[in-house]
């Protein structure tokens, strides 16, 4: 799906598309990416405080307490139980890391998965070995059942459409088409947002190539992505020219041989005489002899290259 070089970033457009699904209840929490749990290179995807402990409305943050411990995979990483048991290390850390013993009681923290593949093993491994359950609350959203502390797991392209358009939208396999000329089309309404910026980009560098086939793209798209259109065009004139280039050495050599074997041939040298002093194949000697005697006398190396191509492209079409 991805034509660009750099790696996507697909962490700062989740946070974006977190904080656009939370954004009714935006004033009530605080939103940290990528939070250092301490001065070891250990950090949380995405810490979310509810200090005022609000109960949060919104489908994804019903579960949220007071701290809300967020791990988020990208389109192409799995969910494994080494993952489950990481996260879970860095939340019990992240409560130890206060000033004051259970300053941050254990009922005041969560866990949520954010992932694009259904971690069947990893959910198969928490049953076994702890006795974790997992429920369905809606689309795209289970709850994990059996643990002091409250854990969901979002499936991102199993959310709804309805309830969770911009995070559902957060991947690498829109079809062009509706999908992609529905999101231009609520971006544009929202594209003054600097949050609705970081998740576009992403979304539309990830699926580039569908937005290319998209065709009818508008010029506030276009004014948009301006440096993607720019480095793509840049491309493919660089790759343009890179075959012309090519393509003139190419014929330049082929020229050159013409000329080599035209005055093999005005001197009477036989195709098997030809073909030894010049060390070329015998069956190409005998394709430009076969020419020079349909065109003698008029020995003209272009015509005898142009016949040379014809012959040669008919002769692979048959």
């Amino acid at each position: 799906m991805n034509t660009n070089d750099d790696k996507i970033q697909w962490h700062p457009a989740f946070d974006a598309a977190l904080q656009i699904e939370l954004e009714d209840e935006a004033e009530y929490l605080e939103f940290e990416p990528e939070h250092l749990l301490s001065k070891k290179p250990m950090q949380i995807d995405v810490l979310v405080k509810n200090e005022k402990k609000v109960k949060i409305r919104k489908n994804i943050g019903r579960i949220f307490r007071q701290h809300n411990i967020i791990e988020y995979k990208s389109p192409e990483d799995h969910l494994n139980i080494d993952d489950f048991y990481k996260v879970y290390g860095y939340t019990c850390i992240y409560k130890t890391e206060v000033e004051k013993v259970n300053q941050i009681p254990a009922e005041e923290l969560t866990i949520t998965f954010v992932c694009y593949h259904y971690p069947r093993q990893m959910l198969r491994n928490l049953q076994n070995e702890r006795n974790i359950n997992v429920k369905n609350i809606e689309n795209g959203i289970y709850y994990l059942y059996g643990d002091a502390i409250p854990i969901q797991l979002i499936i991102v392209p199993e959310l709804s459409i309805e309830n969770n358009y911009w995070l559902n939208k957060l991947r690498n396999n829109l079809k062009s088409g509706g999908e992609i000329k529905l999101f231009m089309e609520q971006y544009e309404k929202n594209r003054d947002s600097k949050l609705f910026q970081a998740l576009a980009d992403t979304v539309m560098r990830a699926n580039w190539k569908e937005v290319e086939e998209e065709g009818n793209m508008s010029d506030v798209i276009k004014e948009i992505f301006a440096d993607q259109f720019h480095k793509c065009e840049a491309e493919a004139r660089a790759q343009g020219e890179a075959e012309g280039r090519a393509k003139g050495e190419a014929e330049g050599r082929v020229s050159k041989m013409i000329e080599q074997i035209m005055k093999k041939y005005k001197k009477g040298c036989s195709v098997a005489e030809t073909a030894d002093m010049l060390e070329e194949n015998p069956s190409v000697i005998e394709q430009i002899y076969d020419i020079l005697r349909q065109n003698a006398p008029d020995y003209d190396v272009q015509k005898i290259y142009q016949s040379l191509l014809e012959k040669n492209t008919q002769d692979s079409l048959t």
